[in-house]
């Protein structure tokens, strides 16, 4: 039996089994420093347990070949089994590295929030590769489902049959295929390649289905792609409406809110923790945040100048004199992330309030205009990349200018009494010099307005005046009369809300209280950061202790400004530059060194630079702490103020205090005031982007390792602002990518490749090539700018070489090891693009360094040996499935001691594993080739070296087999098919074996099917009963069949045999021309063994004598059968014998087929055959005359002048002892007519038919002229007379209804007897009843209906005779059982065993070939004679029709009776007259 090795992958259960492996297990690892797989749950670097793996789901361990598993950054946590025995002292441990863990964690989302919440170095790419849904387990369970339910018909889908096949088709070969549900654990199929797969497969299949009018191919593949979307659609759709999960948004560009809620899914960071920090770290506040980065770039140029001072501070590098680069490449990333702080306008994340109020419409009297909004200032002072505190710009007035937005709503005025109700009134607005703007005319009875104005100033301090006027009623009046006026000076910290002014009137007015309600809004410029009235005091400005207005400006994201205002100034009076000062809280007591008496403010702040201090003071408490953050904000400073003790707790806090206890509260204040620039983010980077892969692959889509673009903004951005080197971000990405990878989950190989590239770049200190990805394999440059973005660094320390090197060694052992399971690694060819990407990463690893290409010799040795190793997990893998499904159709019962395999049952499995490989060959050369070609003779060499194995199993197992069996000729078939036509494979080394094995057992078996035809031709025409086979059905065939039993059998049996050795499509050409050679001689010498016995019988039949009463034979069936069997041999030669179904010589040039000879095969058995059947012919003609010849050996007794005649007269005309010649003549004609029939109805060939009866005819003619020649000396007696006469005319008319031409029928001697015949009637004298009786014409008529009958129940095939019946009975009996053809699909006809089952059936009877030079001969269909019976005969005359032509039109012959009593034609005497 075939013994295929085992699979190289395990079943799931068994990997289940073994995901959980114990502590010793875990403890050993490998010896080269890289540890086992860590069990499902367990973490790394002592954290937290992450979210359960990809790999856990299916509970597979298993690595790749040579490959670690883990990044060796951790112990493995204990097993599940070890738990329970843990000591006290271990779980304290445990449980404080959980809680280290935690606090990493947390401490690391700090950085991630302020990475989020103000980017200045990244931003979310929107041009990332849209990744589909994948599918997961479930997913592909549920597929499966839903196809099922289509096929059984549970849906309402219509379809047809192609359509049903083809999903049918889709599901055995896909749905169930094992490397798919490999690549599902792996998480690398996504729904979109499903469907593209199916349309792979039916696109190949409409492509072989026939044209059809009216309907295109590209129609019936829309149609079948809906028809697949229906059957696969979700069952729950997402309702409208409804907010998306954030795993949903992979390929969106998200919010930040979107980006908090992923990294608190990432960094498995509780929500309320999130809502803690946020507000503590006032994320909100863009001030806060740049204020904060500030800090961290002044914290980082102070470390690298204490490293510049201090070198064993620095990193090992490969080179010494890398050491003053390195601190070159510090500086420019520190001037670089400063030039792009500065780059940002001042005003960014700023909200405006402006949507507190309702714009109105303005429709004013007196200027009648709006006024226009004017843009908000986006002033910034860039001093570009390079920025140095030391030479710091002064700033001027100009460059502190603001611009404010006021909104002023009239409302209402109320207390008006001057004027009458129905006068008309109205206000104006006006905000110091600006234009005025009216609003609408109203009653005075109804003061009610709701109209906005907008101005716009640059006083910080403007003055807003709204006066109500009352409309002048004289004519001559110019201006309107003023009731009052209101004026207004807003802050923008003053009250939005609308608020009663009461108005300024005249002394004598009426109106004395009356008020207007006003609502005004003053926006905040975006770069004013705080403003208020503060008491001052300083050493260079505001020299004077008094109260004054501060606005805090930003002029760029680096220079502040403290300015204070006069009302109705757009210019400040007075500025302090804060560059370089630092802010405090200082208490009551500290404030008299400045001054003995100050008066006003109790709460004191300053700020202090070397030489200078500025003493300010609020009136209340949280007005300073709001002044004091801003100032820190602004300075930048590392310490952040504190309010003294001696101020205590005011229960006036403002809300970020208030955050901040309760930040403390929960412990999240150590984490928030940590200095980012004592962590070393080199491992919180590593361990971030570890985790963000783990959460990506855990996602719904099928992303192969890519970052969604959130998460590609926020490690860039993390990146670049806390100084993560480019390459080591990439070595550790490398590395968490291979270590999935080697747990067999699908990562992009191009995702590899780029990572690779830059670390390669980096390491080897070249630029990046051209083209990355190899010369085999282009790639736009574009591509490369954006996936290998150089950083610029030129150091490279010791330990990224070291990782680089190790790194490059594991991805050579993996690639290598997906090369070798390509199958199971890219199933059906998914990923797209996968394999080929795989092999350009294979050149780019093999290369020594980024510029010099790997010699072609060098890739194409482990492609080849990788490719060698494949096609032996393959044909193991194979082999195992082959094995499994055996053994799944035969079940084995349970037994004891070794269970033996009989050699059938091996065959059977053999046969249905070269099918499996054929299958699996097919799929590479669909699916793999076009990735492998470039190496396509790789490819070719590794299907070779798969045969070769198989070829293996094949010779054991044939070797196995009894002798002269035939049940392995269907191996050879599979094989043979699909090498042919595989151009690569055709003629190589395992098609030349499997001929060399094959070839030997074809002679044989052709030797033992030539001996057993031969033996069955000497068995069978020993007992041939020669019974007619024609018209009836052979058995398992359901084709008329010709001939005997023993001929039919033969013929079936040759053609069967060639048909099967003409389907077995011989490699060799010589080989296969000699078979066909030896079958077409064998099929000569077989059936001209069969004519020669046929013949012998035909004579042996022939010579049975005739009775005395002559006119009573009729051809025994046995005779018709010998015929057909000669007629169907001319037949089945032409196919037998010809070669290639021509009948010409295949020597002869295309012009010379004037000339062409038959083949001489051919040309020898249809001689063979022409000659028999003529001697048929003459010998069967010869019987038939000789009944003639004794008729009128009869009448010759009636002669004149001898002595019989005279005594016959004389007694027939005393007592009428031998009756009139009518008798005999109607017995003669009986005869004819009974032969005639048995002749046309029993024998095929019609051609033959025809031929036959018109030598019957010339014979009998040239017999009668010669018998009357000779006595035309001598008159004809009576008998004679009467005979002869019902002879001749009779004769004339049966073989004119058998479709004889009517010269052949009035030939030379027809036309003597006729004119004899005529003589001898007019001189004899007949009695009235022997004219009536010889004149009768309604004999002749009846015959011919007769005829016209049988022919027309022959064309519609009518056998109901009882001579039909008769021979289906016996051709019943002859069909013994057990005797039939084997089924088809079962092998080559056995030797001995039966007849074969033919490729083809024999022709049809009555087709036999056509004469040269004349068209077909009309078919004649005859029925038996049994029909001419009484009872036929009257009904036939009830309706036989009066006054019917004589037939063909033609005039009776010369000198018969007329009976209608008429005068003759020639003019002889009427013997009725």
């Amino acid at each position: 039996m075939l013994e295929p090795s085992s699979s190289e992958e395990e079943d799931d259960d068994l990997n289940t089994q073994n995901s959980f492996t114990t502590q010793d297990s875990l403890s050993s690892g490998y010896k080269s420093g890289n540890s086992l797989l860590e069990p499902p749950g367990a973490h790394q670097n002592g954290g937290p347990p992450r979210a359960v793996s990809p790999m856990s789901v299916d509970g597979s361990t298993k690595t790749g070949p040579g490959g670690r598993i883990g990044d060796g950054r951790g112990s493995p946590s204990p097993s599940l089994t070890s738990e329970k025995t843990l000591t006290e002292a271990e779980i304290a441990e445990k449980q404080q590295r959980e809680e280290d863990e935690r606090k990493q964690r947390i401490q690391l989302y700090v950085f991630v929030l302020r990475s989020i919440a103000y980017p200045f170095n990244a931003k979310q790419p929107n041009d990332m590769i849209k990744r589909h849904h994948k599918v997961t387990k479930d997913g592909l369970e549920k597929l499966r489902t839903k196809v099922d339910s289509f096929l059984k018909g549970e849906t309402q889908i219509p379809s047809d049959e192609a359509f049903q096949n083809a999903v049918h088709c889709y599901t055995e070969i896909f749905l169930k295929s094992e490397r798919v549900s490999g690549i599902v654990a792996g998480g690398g199929l996504s729904q979109h390649d499903c469907r593209e797969i199916f349309r792979h497969q039916i696109e190949k299949r409409i492509r072989t289905l026939p044209e059809i009018d009216g309907l295109s191919k590209d129609t019936v593949m829309t149609s079948w792609m809906a028809k697949y979307d229906a059957i696969t659609k979700d069952d729950e759709p997402r309702r409208p409406g409804q907010r998306l999960p954030t795993s949903m948004l992979g390929n969106e560009v998200m919010s930040k809110e979107q980006l908090y809620d992923l990294f608190q899914q990432v960094l498995n960071v509780k929500k309320f923790e999130h809502q803690l920090l946020y507000n503590a770290m006032q994320l909100d506040s863009s001030d806060e945040q740049a204020a904060a980065i500030r800090r961290e770039l002044d914290a980082r140029r102070e470390k690298v100048s204490e490293m510049e001072r201090n070198r064993k501070l620095m990193p090992k590098f490969v080179l010494k004199d890398m050491e003053g680069l390195y601190i070159e490449e510090m500086n420019m990333a520190i001037n670089t992330l400063k030039g792009n702080l500065e780059s940002l306008p001042v005003q960014q994340g700023g909200k405006s309030e402006k949507s507190n109020m309702l714009p109105k419409s303005i429709r004013g009297m007196k200027p009648r205009r709006r006024s226009s909004m004017l843009s908000r200032s986006q002033s910034s002072l860039s001093r570009g990349d390079e920025v140095d505190e030391s030479h710091v710009t002064q700033l001027s007035k100009s460059d502190v200018v603001l611009t404010f937005q006021i909104e002023v709503v009239v409302l209402e005025v109320r207390n008006l009494k001057s004027v009458p109700g129905t006068r008309i009134i109205y206000c104006t607005m006006e905000v110091d010099t600006s234009d005025k703007l009216a609003t609408d005319q109203v009653e005075a009875s109804k003061p009610y307005w709701d109209t906005q104005g907008d101005f716009s100033t640059s006083h910080p301090l403007p003055v807003v005046k709204v006066k109500l006027y009352s409309e002048n009623p004289g004519m001559l009046s110019l201006d309107d009369k003023e009731l009052g006026k209101v004026v207004i000076r807003p802050t923008p910290l003053s009250s939005k809300a609308p608020e009663w002014y009461k108005a300024n009137v005249s002394k004598g007015s009426q109106d004395q209280e009356l008020k207007i309600k006003v609502a005004v809004r003053m926006d905040k410029p975006m770069n004013m950061k705080h403003c208020g009235y503060l008491y001052a005091m300083g050493k260079t400005v505001w020299k004077k202790w008094k109260k004054r207005y501060f606005v805090l400006v930003q002029v760029s994201q680096y220079t502040f400004a403290i300015c204070s205002y006069k009302e109705k100034k757009s210019d400040p009076s007075e500025m302090l530059q804060l560059d370089g000062y630092t802010v405090d809280y200082i208490e009551p007591a500290g404030a008299m060194f400045y001054h003995m008496n100050l008066e006003g403010g109790k709460f004191f702040f300053n700020t202090v630079r070397e030489g200078d201090s500025v003493l300010f003071a609020t009136e209340d408490e949280p007005d300073s702490h709001n002044w004091v953050m801003a100032f820190y904000r602004a300075t930048g400073q590392a310490h952040r103020p504190a309010p003294p003790v001696t101020t205590g707790k005011s229960s006036s806090l403002n809300k970020n205090q208030g955050d901040a206890d309760r930040a403390r509260k929960h412990g999240m204040e150590e984490y928030i005031a940590a200095d980012p620039i004592t962590f070393d983010h080199h491992a919180l980077f590593a361990k971030l982007q570890n985790l963000s892969l783990d959460w990506r692959l855990q996602d719904p889509f099928a992303s192969l390792g890519w970052f969604t673009p959130g998460q590609v903004f926020v490690l860039d951005e993390y990146c670049a602002r806390y100084g993560v080197r480019g390459c080591f971000r990439h070595l550790c990405y490398l590395e968490d990518l291979l270590e999935k990878c080697e747990k067999h989950q699908l990562i992009d190989p191009t995702l590899i490749h780029f990572s690779y590239a830059f670390c390669a770049s980096h390491v080897h200190g070249n630029s990046v090539p051209n083209n990355p990805l190899g010369e085999k394999f282009s790639m736009t440059d574009k591509d490369i700018d954006d996936s290998l973005r150089s950083d610029g660094v030129g150091t490279v320390t010791q330990e990224e070489k070291e990782k680089f090197t190790e790194i490059k060694e594991r991805l050579r052992v993996q690639l290598e090891y997906q090369l070798t399971n390509f199958r199971f690694c890219f199933p059906f060819g998914r990923p797209e693009g996968a394999l080929k990407s795989t092999l350009s990463l294979l050149e780019r690893v093999l290369m020594k360094d980024i510029s010099t290409p790997v010699p072609p010799n060098e890739v194409r040795s482990v492609i080849k040996k990788s490719l060698e190793n494949a096609a032996l997990v393959n044909y193991e893998r194979l082999s195992e499935e082959a094995r499994i499904e055996a053994d799944l159709a035969n079940p084995q019962e349970d037994m004891v001691g070794e269970v033996i395999v009989p050699p059938s049952r091996k065959l059977e499995d053999l046969i249905r594993l070269a099918e499996l490989c054929v299958d699996l060959l097919r799929q590479n050369e669909e699916f793999y080739a076009e990735a492998f070609a470039w190496f396509s003779d790789l490819l070719v060499e590794h299907s070779e070296i798969f045969w070769s194995l198989f070829a293996v199993d094949m010779d054991n197992i044939l070797a196995e087999q009894p002798p002269d069996t035939w049940d392995s000729f269907p191996l050879f078939q599979i094989l043979n098919d699909y090498l042919r036509t595989d151009d690569n494979l055709k003629n190589g080394k395992f098609h030349q074996h499997l001929r060399d094995t094959f070839a030997p057992q074809v002679v044989r078996y052709v030797d033992l099917m030539e001996s057993s035809i031969a033996q069955s031709i000497h068995k069978g025409f020993e007992k041939e009963r020669w019974e007619i086979k024609g018209r009836v059905p052979r058995p398992c065939v359901g084709k008329p069949s010709n001939g005997c039993a023993t001929s039919e059998d033969l013929f079936w049996k040759l053609d069967a045999l060639q048909s099967f050795i003409r389907d077995l499509h011989w490699p060799d050409p010589e080989f296969g021309h000699h078979l066909n050679q030896r079958l077409k001689l064998m099929a000569c010498d077989m059936i001209e063994s069969c004519i020669q016995r046929t013949y012998t019988s035909f004579e042996t039949q022939l010579k049975k004598g005739i009775l005395i009463d002559a006119t009573t034979y009729v051809l025994p069936s046995e005779i018709c059968a010998m015929v057909n069997v000669v007629l169907d041999a001319k037949n089945q030669s032409l196919k037998l014998c010809a070669v290639d179904g021509v009948d010409v010589d295949k020597s002869k040039k295309p012009d010379e087929n004037a000339k062409t000879k038959k083949h001489k095969y051919h040309t020898k058995i249809d001689d063979q055959i022409e000659k028999t059947s003529a001697n048929m012919r003459v010998l069967l003609i010869g019987k038939l005359i000789s009944v003639l010849e004794k008729t009128l050996g009869k009448l010759s007794a009636y002669d004149e002048g001898s002595m019989m005649g005279s005594f016959l007269s004389f007694a027939n005309k005393k007592i009428n002892v031998t009756g009139t010649g009518v008798d005999l003549g109607k017995s003669y004609v009986s005869f004819v007519r009974n032969n005639m029939d048995t002749i046309a109805k029993r024998i095929t060939d019609d051609l033959w038919v025809l031929n036959i009866m018109e030598k019957w005819y010339f014979d009998q003619v040239q017999m009668l002229s010669t018998w009357l020649t000779d006595r035309l000396d001598k008159s004809l007696h009576p008998f004679q007379c009467t005979c002869l006469a019902h002879i001749v005319k009779k004769i004339y008319t049966e073989y004119e209804l058998q479709g004889m031409e009517e010269d052949k029928l009035n030939s030379n001697f027809y036309q003597q007897i006729e004119q004899r015949m005529a003589t001898e009637e007019a001189t004899c004298v007949l009695q009235n009843a022997e004219a009536n009786e010889n004149g009768d014409d309604s004999d002749d008529e009846r015959r011919r209906k007769q005829v016209e009958a049988k022919k027309k129940a022959k064309a519609r095939g009518d056998n109901k005779d009882d001579d039909d019946d008769k021979l289906q009975r016996q051709q019943s009996k002859v069909s013994v059982p057990g005797k039939g053809p084997p089924q088809p699909g079962k092998g080559p006809p056995q030797p001995g065993k039966g007849p074969p089952q033919p490729g083809k059936g024999p022709p049809q009877q009555g087709k036999g070939p056509p004469q040269p030079g004349k068209g077909p001969p009309k078919p004649k269909k005859m029925d038996s004679d049994s029909s001419d019976t009484e009872g036929e005969e009257d009904a036939k005359k009830k309706t036989k029709p009066k006054g019917k032509p004589n037939p063909q039109g033609k005039p009776n012959p010369q000198g018969k009776p007329n009976p209608q009593g008429k005068p003759n034609p020639q003019g002889k005497p009427n013997p009725q007259g």
